[in-house]
């Protein structure tokens, strides 16, 4: 079996196809936050102990970049310390992804801002997961 060692092009490659993603994510969940808030006219407010903050646009992308960004370092952590990190990304990714969704779900928020965070939350995890385990040695 012939193992090829990847070229110094080949990771640039890597990281702007990560970076995509993340950035992708980010603008397709601001996306969401424009069709249901101003749109369709959602009351979009999570949570947060005992108070209710509003989701801003400004929210909505900046924690989207964070989960990326994070999710990038665990990749590339992963892809030094084991030769199965796709597969250990992966289920990470995803379990990260149901427990974020604990937030909306158990917020107390009304049903149709419940709804759209879910939504947002599915959303970032398919772009994130789907796109950065795409990049991940194989």
């Amino acid at each position: 079996m012939e193992h090829t060692i990847p070229t110094v092009a080949a990771r640039p490659n890597r990281r702007r196809d990560r970076l995509l993603t993340v950035v992708a994510a980010a603008a397709v969940t601001l996306l969401g936050w424009v069709v249901a808030v101003p749109v369709a006219g959602v009351e979009l407010a999570a949570r947060t102990g005992s108070a209710e903050q509003r989701v801003t646009p400004v929210a909505v992308v900046v924690s989207t970049l964070l989960a990326g960004l994070a999710g990038w370092a665990l990749l590339a952590l992963l892809e030094r310390l084991t030769a199965r990190a796709r597969t250990v990304w992966t289920v990470v990714a995803a379990l990260v992804l149901l427990v974020s969704l604990l937030g909306p779900l158990g917020g107390g928020a009304g049903s149709a801002a419940a709804l759209t965070l879910v939504a947002l939350h599915l959303v970032a995890g398919a772009v994130l997961i789907t796109g950065l385990r795409r990049t991940a040695a194989g």
